[in-house]
């Protein structure tokens, strides 16, 4: 058995945002979304609350508090043991803001159109 592997969402125009999110953040913030995603791959793709919620469908939400810092990545778990990062932002309300969940379900939606390009 092979283990799971992490992909960012690539969109239409070739960036990464999900990564250049991560990479914006403070290096202490960045190192532990690194370390969230490491141990979501460890747990090939599926944790239980408070490290991950259910969003809608397939797509959940990886949750990584740091301080005051509410830090979300929504991804999902794909064909050949394949998580993708579909969509990170600053959680600042106590609801998920729905504008949010539309581009994660978007990239979603865009992914499944165009599967080639991960698996």
């Amino acid at each position: 058995m092979g283990e799971y592997r992490v992909v960012y969402y690539r969109d239409p125009r070739g960036k990464l945002p999900v990564k250049e999110y991560i990479h914006a953040l403070e290096d202490s913030v960045a190192e532990k979304v690194f370390k969230y995603i490491e141990y979501l791959r460890q747990h090939d793709g599926y944790l239980d609350e408070p490290y991950s919620k259910h969003i809608q469908g397939n797509i959940r939400e990886l949750r990584v508090d740091f301080a005051r810092a509410r830090n979300r990545i929504f991804y999902f778990t794909f064909v050949g043991k394949t998580i993708i990062l579909l969509h990170a932002f600053a959680k600042k309300t106590p609801k998920t803001p729905e504008r949010e969940i539309e581009i994660a379900i978007k990239n979603y939606q865009d992914i499944l159109r165009n599967p080639k390009i991960y698996g």
